[in-house]
Protein backbone atom coordinates (compact mmCIF):
# COMPACT_ATOMS: atom_id res chain seq x y z
CA UNK A 1 0.00 0.00 0.00
CA UNK A 2 0.96 3.73 -0.77
CA UNK A 3 1.85 5.76 2.10
CA UNK A 4 0.11 9.81 2.06
CA UNK A 5 -0.60 12.30 4.21
CA UNK A 6 -4.40 12.64 4.85
CA UNK A 7 -7.26 10.79 3.19
CA UNK A 8 -10.92 11.92 3.26
CA UNK A 9 -13.95 9.85 3.33
CA UNK A 10 -17.11 11.61 2.87
CA UNK A 11 -21.08 9.96 2.56
CA UNK A 12 -20.88 12.75 -0.43
CA UNK A 13 -18.29 14.90 -2.43
CA UNK A 14 -18.95 17.14 -4.72
CA UNK A 15 -16.22 18.04 -6.87
CA UNK A 16 -17.66 21.44 -8.77
CA UNK A 17 -16.13 19.79 -12.06
CA UNK A 18 -17.31 19.73 -15.60
CA UNK A 19 -19.32 16.84 -15.16
CA UNK A 20 -21.57 18.52 -12.14
CA UNK A 21 -21.22 15.31 -10.50
CA UNK A 22 -22.21 14.17 -6.73
CA UNK A 23 -20.15 11.23 -5.63
CA UNK A 24 -21.87 8.94 -2.84
CA UNK A 25 -18.99 7.03 -0.58
CA UNK A 26 -16.25 8.31 -2.21
CA UNK A 27 -12.35 9.60 -0.63
CA UNK A 28 -10.29 12.24 -1.51
CA UNK A 29 -6.73 11.34 -0.74
CA UNK A 30 -4.02 13.79 -0.14
CA UNK A 31 -0.28 14.04 -0.77
CA UNK A 32 2.68 17.06 -0.12
CA UNK A 33 -1.23 19.01 0.32
CA UNK A 34 -2.04 17.95 -3.38
CA UNK A 35 -5.41 15.69 -4.35
CA UNK A 36 -3.51 12.45 -6.07
CA UNK A 37 -7.00 10.55 -6.09
CA UNK A 38 -11.14 10.90 -5.83
CA UNK A 39 -11.95 7.21 -5.96
CA UNK A 40 -14.16 4.90 -4.00
CA UNK A 41 -13.69 4.81 -0.10
CA UNK A 42 -13.06 0.74 -0.08
CA UNK A 43 -10.68 1.34 -3.12
CA UNK A 44 -8.91 4.15 -0.96
CA UNK A 45 -8.62 1.47 2.02
CA UNK A 46 -7.30 -0.81 -0.25
CA UNK A 47 -4.95 1.05 -2.24
CA UNK A 48 -3.40 3.68 0.65
CA UNK A 49 -2.23 3.81 3.74
CA UNK A 50 -2.57 7.37 5.28
CA UNK A 51 -0.67 8.95 7.91
CA UNK A 52 -4.04 10.80 8.82
CA UNK A 53 -7.63 9.91 7.67
CA UNK A 54 -11.61 11.02 8.74
CA UNK A 55 -14.36 9.22 8.33
CA UNK A 56 -17.36 11.64 7.17
CA UNK A 57 -20.40 9.60 7.83
CA UNK A 58 -23.36 12.68 7.56
CA UNK A 59 -20.91 14.99 5.82
CA UNK A 60 -20.86 16.79 2.08
CA UNK A 61 -17.49 17.31 0.85
CA UNK A 62 -16.62 20.25 -1.31
CA UNK A 63 -14.32 23.06 -2.43
CA UNK A 64 -13.07 25.49 -0.48
CA UNK A 65 -15.39 28.72 -1.07
CA UNK A 66 -13.49 31.86 -2.66
CA UNK A 67 -14.69 35.36 -1.35
CA UNK A 68 -14.17 37.16 -4.29
CA UNK A 69 -13.95 40.69 -2.72
CA UNK A 70 -13.19 41.64 1.06
CA UNK A 71 -12.10 44.66 2.67
CA UNK A 72 -11.19 42.04 5.77
CA UNK A 73 -9.16 44.54 7.87
CA UNK A 74 -12.84 46.69 7.86
CA UNK A 75 -14.50 44.49 9.97
CA UNK A 76 -13.18 46.02 13.32
CA UNK A 77 -15.57 48.58 11.54
CA UNK A 78 -18.66 46.01 11.57
CA UNK A 79 -22.04 47.82 13.08
CA UNK A 80 -20.03 51.22 13.18
CA UNK A 81 -22.94 53.35 10.41
CA UNK A 82 -25.66 51.03 9.14
CA UNK A 83 -28.56 51.79 6.87
CA UNK A 84 -26.94 54.52 4.97
CA UNK A 85 -26.87 55.25 1.39
CA UNK A 86 -23.15 54.42 0.20
CA UNK A 87 -21.50 58.09 -0.67
CA UNK A 88 -23.13 58.76 2.91
CA UNK A 89 -21.31 56.07 4.88
CA UNK A 90 -18.58 56.50 3.14
CA UNK A 91 -18.01 60.57 3.42
CA UNK A 92 -19.56 60.78 6.77
CA UNK A 93 -18.43 57.62 8.70
CA UNK A 94 -16.02 55.15 7.16
CA UNK A 95 -13.51 57.31 5.49
CA UNK A 96 -13.39 59.38 8.92
CA UNK A 97 -12.90 56.83 10.96
CA UNK A 98 -9.82 55.21 8.85
CA UNK A 99 -8.28 58.92 8.93
CA UNK A 100 -8.44 58.38 12.39
CA UNK A 101 -7.26 55.15 12.92
CA UNK A 102 -5.88 53.22 9.85
CA UNK A 103 -2.55 51.85 10.68
CA UNK A 104 -0.43 48.85 10.57
CA UNK A 105 -1.79 47.75 13.58
CA UNK A 106 -5.53 48.43 12.78
CA UNK A 107 -5.09 46.29 9.34
CA UNK A 108 -3.26 43.45 11.37
CA UNK A 109 -6.05 43.23 13.86
CA UNK A 110 -9.04 43.70 11.41
CA UNK A 111 -7.23 40.94 9.07
CA UNK A 112 -6.93 38.38 11.90
CA UNK A 113 -10.77 38.87 12.71
CA UNK A 114 -11.92 38.49 9.14
CA UNK A 115 -9.52 35.55 8.45
CA UNK A 116 -10.54 34.02 11.54
CA UNK A 117 -14.88 34.05 10.47
CA UNK A 118 -14.01 33.32 7.04
CA UNK A 119 -12.30 29.69 7.57
CA UNK A 120 -15.23 29.00 10.70
CA UNK A 121 -17.70 29.61 7.80
CA UNK A 122 -15.96 27.59 4.68
CA UNK A 123 -13.91 30.13 2.91
CA UNK A 124 -10.68 28.58 2.02
CA UNK A 125 -9.63 32.18 -0.32
CA UNK A 126 -10.48 35.81 -0.40
CA UNK A 127 -9.11 38.68 -2.42
CA UNK A 128 -9.15 41.50 -0.64
CA UNK A 129 -8.69 45.32 -0.98
CA UNK A 130 -7.23 47.64 1.26
CA UNK A 131 -4.37 49.61 2.70
CA UNK A 132 -1.52 48.15 4.33
CA UNK A 133 -1.72 44.73 2.46
CA UNK A 134 1.77 43.16 4.24
CA UNK A 135 0.11 43.55 7.62
CA UNK A 136 -2.77 41.26 5.79
CA UNK A 137 -0.33 39.20 4.22
CA UNK A 138 1.15 38.34 7.66
CA UNK A 139 -1.77 37.22 8.89
CA UNK A 140 -2.60 35.16 6.08
CA UNK A 141 0.86 33.65 6.30
CA UNK A 142 0.41 32.29 9.73
CA UNK A 143 -3.40 31.48 9.33
CA UNK A 144 -3.09 29.05 6.34
CA UNK A 145 -5.78 30.78 4.67
CA UNK A 146 -5.00 31.55 0.81
CA UNK A 147 -5.31 35.05 -0.68
CA UNK A 148 -4.97 37.49 -3.40
CA UNK A 149 -4.11 40.56 -1.92
CA UNK A 150 -4.39 44.20 -3.76
CA UNK A 151 -2.42 46.55 -4.15
CA UNK A 152 -4.85 49.37 -3.51
CA UNK A 153 -4.36 52.50 -5.73
CA UNK A 154 -6.64 55.47 -4.50
CA UNK A 155 -6.27 59.28 -5.55
CA UNK A 156 -5.96 60.75 -1.70
CA UNK A 157 -3.63 60.27 0.72
CA UNK A 158 -3.95 57.71 3.41
CA UNK A 159 -2.05 56.62 6.71
CA UNK A 160 -0.15 53.77 3.86
CA UNK A 161 0.81 56.48 0.97
CA UNK A 162 0.65 59.92 0.32
CA UNK A 163 -0.09 59.90 -3.32
CA UNK A 164 -0.73 57.68 -6.46
CA UNK A 165 3.28 57.42 -7.34
CA UNK A 166 3.51 56.08 -3.32
CA UNK A 167 0.69 53.67 -3.77
CA UNK A 168 2.12 52.14 -7.13
CA UNK A 169 5.75 51.74 -5.22
CA UNK A 170 4.26 50.13 -2.17
CA UNK A 171 1.73 47.62 -4.21
CA UNK A 172 5.29 47.43 -6.17
CA UNK A 173 7.15 46.12 -2.89
CA UNK A 174 4.24 43.89 -2.04
CA UNK A 175 4.09 42.17 -5.02
CA UNK A 176 8.12 41.64 -5.21
CA UNK A 177 7.22 40.29 -1.53
CA UNK A 178 4.81 37.89 -2.41
CA UNK A 179 5.36 36.32 -5.95
CA UNK A 180 7.33 33.07 -4.47
CA UNK A 181 4.51 32.80 -1.69
CA UNK A 182 2.65 29.54 -2.37
CA UNK A 183 -0.87 30.88 -1.17
CA UNK A 184 -0.11 34.55 -1.72
CA UNK A 185 -1.01 36.07 -5.12
CA UNK A 186 -1.36 39.95 -5.66
CA UNK A 187 -3.58 42.35 -7.71
CA UNK A 188 -3.48 45.67 -8.85
CA UNK A 189 -6.68 46.94 -6.58
CA UNK A 190 -7.92 50.17 -8.03
CA UNK A 191 -10.54 51.67 -5.85
CA UNK A 192 -12.97 53.05 -8.33
CA UNK A 193 -13.73 55.25 -11.31
CA UNK A 194 -14.16 58.34 -9.39
CA UNK A 195 -11.27 57.97 -7.28
CA UNK A 196 -8.31 57.23 -9.87
CA UNK A 197 -7.74 59.18 -12.59
CA UNK A 198 -6.92 58.28 -16.10
CA UNK A 199 -3.16 58.41 -15.78
CA UNK A 200 -2.86 56.01 -13.01
CA UNK A 201 -5.76 53.64 -14.51
CA UNK A 202 -2.88 53.33 -17.93
CA UNK A 203 -0.15 52.88 -15.29
CA UNK A 204 -1.74 50.28 -13.56
CA UNK A 205 -2.93 48.66 -16.93
CA UNK A 206 0.58 48.47 -18.71
CA UNK A 207 2.03 47.12 -14.89
CA UNK A 208 -0.65 44.91 -15.11
CA UNK A 209 0.50 43.09 -18.37
CA UNK A 210 4.12 43.24 -17.65
CA UNK A 211 3.38 41.11 -14.53
CA UNK A 212 0.73 39.07 -15.40
CA UNK A 213 -2.06 39.71 -12.67
CA UNK A 214 -5.58 40.70 -12.41
CA UNK A 215 -6.98 44.05 -11.38
CA UNK A 216 -9.76 44.34 -9.38
CA UNK A 217 -12.06 47.72 -9.38
CA UNK A 218 -15.36 48.77 -7.70
CA UNK A 219 -17.79 49.96 -11.24
CA UNK A 220 -21.27 50.64 -11.19
CA UNK A 221 -22.08 50.63 -8.25
CA UNK A 222 -24.42 53.29 -7.74
CA UNK A 223 -26.58 55.60 -9.58
CA UNK A 224 -24.60 58.31 -8.33
CA UNK A 225 -21.07 57.15 -9.33
CA UNK A 226 -22.96 56.97 -13.08
CA UNK A 227 -24.49 60.57 -13.20
CA UNK A 228 -21.16 61.88 -11.92
CA UNK A 229 -19.06 60.27 -14.84
CA UNK A 230 -21.44 61.49 -17.36
CA UNK A 231 -21.13 64.96 -15.59
CA UNK A 232 -17.27 64.91 -15.40
CA UNK A 233 -16.30 63.07 -18.61
CA UNK A 234 -18.95 62.72 -20.50
CA UNK A 235 -19.47 59.47 -20.69
CA UNK A 236 -20.73 56.39 -18.48
CA UNK A 237 -17.84 55.06 -16.05
CA UNK A 238 -17.69 51.79 -18.35
CA UNK A 239 -17.41 53.54 -21.20
CA UNK A 240 -14.42 55.43 -20.05
CA UNK A 241 -12.77 52.76 -19.02
CA UNK A 242 -13.32 51.04 -22.01
CA UNK A 243 -11.76 53.62 -24.10
CA UNK A 244 -8.33 53.28 -21.36
CA UNK A 245 -7.95 49.58 -22.79
CA UNK A 246 -9.12 48.49 -19.04
CA UNK A 247 -11.85 46.15 -20.27
CA UNK A 248 -9.79 42.70 -20.58
CA UNK A 249 -9.93 39.71 -19.39
CA UNK A 250 -7.40 40.82 -16.18
CA UNK A 251 -10.39 42.93 -15.40
CA UNK A 252 -12.51 41.79 -12.33
CA UNK A 253 -15.15 44.31 -11.93
CA UNK A 254 -16.78 44.58 -8.25
CA UNK A 255 -20.91 45.39 -8.07
CA UNK A 256 -21.75 46.45 -11.61
CA UNK A 257 -25.25 46.81 -10.56
CA UNK A 258 -26.04 49.59 -13.41
CA UNK A 259 -25.39 47.73 -16.61
CA UNK A 260 -27.19 48.76 -19.95
CA UNK A 261 -27.06 46.02 -23.13
CA UNK A 262 -24.38 47.75 -24.71
CA UNK A 263 -22.02 47.25 -21.31
CA UNK A 264 -22.71 43.53 -21.20
CA UNK A 265 -21.94 43.00 -24.38
CA UNK A 266 -18.63 44.78 -23.96
CA UNK A 267 -18.11 43.34 -20.95
CA UNK A 268 -18.31 39.72 -22.67
CA UNK A 269 -16.62 40.87 -25.85
CA UNK A 270 -13.65 41.45 -23.46
CA UNK A 271 -13.77 38.34 -20.93
CA UNK A 272 -14.37 40.77 -17.77
CA UNK A 273 -15.14 38.80 -14.52
CA UNK A 274 -17.79 39.99 -12.33
CA UNK A 275 -18.00 39.89 -8.90
CA UNK A 276 -21.11 40.02 -7.51
CA UNK A 277 -21.46 41.12 -3.60
CA UNK A 278 -25.18 40.89 -3.24
CA UNK A 279 -26.20 41.34 0.27
CA UNK A 280 -24.36 44.54 0.46
CA UNK A 281 -25.83 45.58 -2.64
CA UNK A 282 -29.16 45.36 -0.87
CA UNK A 283 -28.06 46.90 2.48
CA UNK A 284 -26.32 50.06 0.78
CA UNK A 285 -29.79 49.73 -1.56
CA UNK A 286 -27.33 50.29 -4.59
CA UNK A 287 -28.82 48.10 -7.29
CA UNK A 288 -29.18 44.85 -8.62
CA UNK A 289 -26.18 43.32 -10.15
CA UNK A 290 -28.30 41.40 -13.58
CA UNK A 291 -26.39 38.04 -13.22
CA UNK A 292 -28.77 35.89 -15.12
CA UNK A 293 -28.29 38.17 -18.39
CA UNK A 294 -24.12 38.10 -17.37
CA UNK A 295 -24.61 34.60 -17.41
CA UNK A 296 -26.47 34.36 -20.37
CA UNK A 297 -24.18 36.21 -22.15
CA UNK A 298 -21.29 33.51 -21.13
CA UNK A 299 -19.37 36.38 -18.45
CA UNK A 300 -18.18 34.68 -15.63
CA UNK A 301 -19.74 35.90 -12.29
CA UNK A 302 -18.39 35.38 -9.08
CA UNK A 303 -19.50 35.95 -5.48
CA UNK A 304 -18.13 37.87 -2.63
CA UNK A 305 -19.07 39.73 0.91
CA UNK A 306 -17.84 43.23 0.63
CA UNK A 307 -16.87 44.14 3.62
CA UNK A 308 -17.92 43.31 7.36
CA UNK A 309 -18.53 47.18 7.39
CA UNK A 310 -21.32 46.92 4.98
CA UNK A 311 -22.60 43.48 5.23
CA UNK A 312 -22.08 42.70 8.02
CA UNK A 313 -20.57 39.81 7.82
CA UNK A 314 -18.60 37.19 5.39
CA UNK A 315 -20.75 34.44 5.16
CA UNK A 316 -20.35 33.06 1.36
CA UNK A 317 -23.12 30.65 1.80
CA UNK A 318 -25.51 33.46 2.88
CA UNK A 319 -24.04 35.36 -0.28
CA UNK A 320 -24.55 31.99 -2.57
CA UNK A 321 -28.34 31.57 -1.56
CA UNK A 322 -28.84 35.67 -1.47
CA UNK A 323 -27.36 35.31 -5.43
CA UNK A 324 -29.37 32.41 -6.74
CA UNK A 325 -32.75 33.95 -5.02
CA UNK A 326 -32.06 37.54 -5.84
CA UNK A 327 -31.15 36.35 -9.26
CA UNK A 328 -34.18 34.67 -9.58
CA UNK A 329 -36.49 37.71 -8.36
CA UNK A 330 -34.51 40.35 -11.02
CA UNK A 331 -35.18 38.18 -14.26
CA UNK A 332 -38.68 36.59 -12.97
CA UNK A 333 -37.81 33.46 -13.82
CA UNK A 334 -37.73 30.64 -10.87
CA UNK A 335 -34.90 28.62 -12.75
CA UNK A 336 -32.53 31.93 -13.33
CA UNK A 337 -29.27 30.63 -11.66
CA UNK A 338 -29.85 27.10 -9.98
CA UNK A 339 -27.84 25.83 -7.11
CA UNK A 340 -24.80 24.31 -9.31
CA UNK A 341 -24.31 27.93 -11.11
CA UNK A 342 -24.19 29.41 -7.24
CA UNK A 343 -21.92 26.91 -6.08
CA UNK A 344 -19.62 27.58 -8.99
CA UNK A 345 -20.03 31.39 -8.84
CA UNK A 346 -18.35 30.80 -4.81
CA UNK A 347 -15.75 28.16 -5.99
CA UNK A 348 -14.15 27.58 -9.27
CA UNK A 349 -15.33 30.90 -11.12
CA UNK A 350 -13.75 32.86 -8.71
CA UNK A 351 -10.62 31.03 -8.86
CA UNK A 352 -10.82 31.74 -12.96
CA UNK A 353 -11.32 35.54 -12.57
CA UNK A 354 -7.91 35.22 -10.15
CA UNK A 355 -6.05 32.92 -12.43
CA UNK A 356 -5.91 30.54 -10.14
CA UNK A 357 -7.75 27.65 -11.31
CA UNK A 358 -5.08 25.58 -11.94
CA UNK A 359 -4.56 25.23 -8.39
CA UNK A 360 -7.93 25.76 -6.51
CA UNK A 361 -11.80 25.75 -7.22
CA UNK A 362 -12.34 22.45 -7.69
CA UNK A 363 -11.64 19.09 -6.03
CA UNK A 364 -9.41 17.32 -8.93
CA UNK A 365 -6.83 15.49 -8.74
CA UNK A 366 -3.25 17.70 -9.01
CA UNK A 367 -5.04 20.58 -7.30
CA UNK A 368 -4.42 21.81 -3.97
CA UNK A 369 -6.49 20.49 -1.54
CA UNK A 370 -7.95 23.04 -0.22
CA UNK A 371 -11.50 21.63 0.85
CA UNK A 372 -14.40 22.41 3.50
CA UNK A 373 -16.48 19.68 5.33
CA UNK A 374 -20.37 20.39 5.60
CA UNK A 375 -22.61 18.35 7.98
CA UNK A 376 -25.72 17.06 6.87
CA UNK A 377 -26.72 15.21 9.77
CA UNK A 378 -28.60 17.66 11.82
CA UNK A 379 -32.20 18.57 12.11
CA UNK A 380 -32.00 21.68 9.51
CA UNK A 381 -30.63 19.29 7.03
CA UNK A 382 -33.00 16.88 6.67
CA UNK A 383 -34.21 15.33 4.61
CA UNK A 384 -31.51 15.39 1.83
CA UNK A 385 -32.94 14.93 -1.71
CA UNK A 386 -30.66 16.97 -3.77
CA UNK A 387 -27.19 17.71 -2.11
CA UNK A 388 -26.24 20.59 -4.54
CA UNK A 389 -29.54 22.21 -3.76
CA UNK A 390 -29.28 21.73 0.22
CA UNK A 391 -25.92 23.12 -0.32
CA UNK A 392 -27.07 26.58 -1.54
CA UNK A 393 -30.86 26.82 0.24
CA UNK A 394 -30.70 25.17 3.58
CA UNK A 395 -26.72 24.78 4.57
CA UNK A 396 -25.32 27.85 7.15
CA UNK A 397 -21.69 28.43 7.74
CA UNK A 398 -22.60 26.99 10.81
CA UNK A 399 -22.62 23.57 9.40
CA UNK A 400 -19.10 23.79 8.46
CA UNK A 401 -17.10 21.50 10.44
CA UNK A 402 -13.67 20.92 8.80
CA UNK A 403 -11.54 23.20 6.86
CA UNK A 404 -8.52 22.01 4.35
CA UNK A 405 -6.02 24.51 2.53
CA UNK A 406 -3.27 22.87 0.83
CA UNK A 407 -3.67 20.10 2.62
CA UNK A 408 -3.57 21.24 6.04
CA UNK A 409 -6.44 21.30 8.82
CA UNK A 410 -7.14 24.95 10.23
CA UNK A 411 -10.77 23.97 11.41
CA UNK A 412 -11.16 20.53 13.02
CA UNK A 413 -14.45 19.87 14.36
CA UNK A 414 -15.75 23.36 14.57
CA UNK A 415 -12.29 24.42 16.57
CA UNK A 416 -9.59 27.08 14.66
CA UNK A 417 -5.97 25.28 14.56
CA UNK A 418 -4.26 28.25 13.77
CA UNK A 419 -5.54 31.18 14.94
CA UNK A 420 -6.73 32.14 18.63
CA UNK A 421 -10.04 33.21 19.28
CA UNK A 422 -10.30 34.37 23.09
CA UNK A 423 -7.26 36.56 21.66
CA UNK A 424 -9.01 37.73 18.56
CA UNK A 425 -12.16 38.30 20.49
CA UNK A 426 -9.80 40.74 23.01
CA UNK A 427 -8.12 42.87 20.22
CA UNK A 428 -11.40 43.46 18.86
CA UNK A 429 -13.38 44.37 21.59
CA UNK A 430 -10.12 46.41 22.48
CA UNK A 431 -10.21 48.11 19.05
CA UNK A 432 -14.28 48.53 19.44
CA UNK A 433 -13.58 50.58 23.16
CA UNK A 434 -10.91 53.03 21.43
CA UNK A 435 -13.16 53.64 18.04
CA UNK A 436 -16.82 53.86 20.22
CA UNK A 437 -14.90 56.44 22.28
CA UNK A 438 -14.06 59.00 19.33
CA UNK A 439 -17.51 58.34 17.57
CA UNK A 440 -19.47 59.42 20.69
Amino acid sequence: METVDLIIHARWIVPVDANHQVLENHSVVVNDGRIVALIPQYQAKQLYSPVQQHQLNQHCLMPGLINNHTHAAMSLLRGLADDLPLMTWLNDHIWPAEKQWLSDAFVEAGSELAIAEMIRGGTTCFNDMYFFPEATARVVDSSGIRASLGMTVIDFPSAWAANIEEYLYKGQQLHDHARHHSRITTHYAAHAPYTVPDKALEKIIMNAEELDIPISMHIHETVGEISQSVEQYGVRPLERLKNLGLLSPRLIAVHMTQLNDNEIKWCAEAGVHIAHCPESNLKLASGFCPIAKLESHGINVTLGTDSAASNNDLDMFAEMRQAALLAKAVAQDASAIPAKTAIEMATINAAKSLGIEDITGSLEIGKAADMIAVDFGEIESQPCYDVISQLVYATGRDKVTDVWVDGKQLLKDRQLTTLNPSKIIQTSQDWSNKIRQQTQ
